[in-house]
């Protein structure tokens, strides 16, 4: 079947290899930011919530997290449109 896309849509199936490999790399630097977050939480002392680094790792996490999700949508999307 995605050899058939391949020659009638090459566009479609281009999109949709650069979106698997995007998703893919979101989910590298993902876990990188998960290892990153909790080395600083295991390497806390004090209060956590003045710890600057910690939280600005949080919110980064969170907003790649954000883009993950869309993007994993419109990979889901296009992948039923070349079905």
């Amino acid at each position: 079947m995605s050899l058939v896309v391949k020659k009638e849509r090459p566009d479609l199936a281009e999109q949709k290899e650069a979106l698997i490999k995007q998703a893919n790399e979101f989910k590298i630097k993902l876990k990188e930011l998960e290892d990153e977050v909790l080395y600083k939480l295991t390497s806390a002392e004090g209060d956590i919530l003045e710890n600057v680094d910690l939280v600005e790792n949080l919110e980064t996490a969170k907003a790649i997290s954000e883009e993950v999700k869309e993007k994993v949508i419109i990979a889901k999307e296009t992948t039923i449109a070349i079905d």
